[in-house]
């Protein structure tokens, strides 16, 4: 039985969060499973190139540009 503690996690994790998952292949994606095993943290590497796009590709940045 869950406690109260642990219900009121879920629903906050329900409410403010958002799940992503991926399956790569052994074979075809070797390449990118041995540059993320060798990640100290899978979700913040992944925060990061993330962010760093948006940087580059932030079309209010473009128009703001000289």
């Amino acid at each position: 039985m869950p406690t109260q503690r642990s219900i009121t996690q879920m629903r906050y994790d329900k409410e403010k969060s958002k799940h992503y998952g991926m399956k790569l292949n052994m074979k075809t994606d070797a390449d990118i499973i041995a540059v993320l095993d060798d990640q100290p943290s899978f979700q913040g590497f992944i925060k990061q190139l993330v962010r760093e796009y948006i940087s580059r590709n932030d079309p209010q940045k473009k128009e703001d540009a000289p």
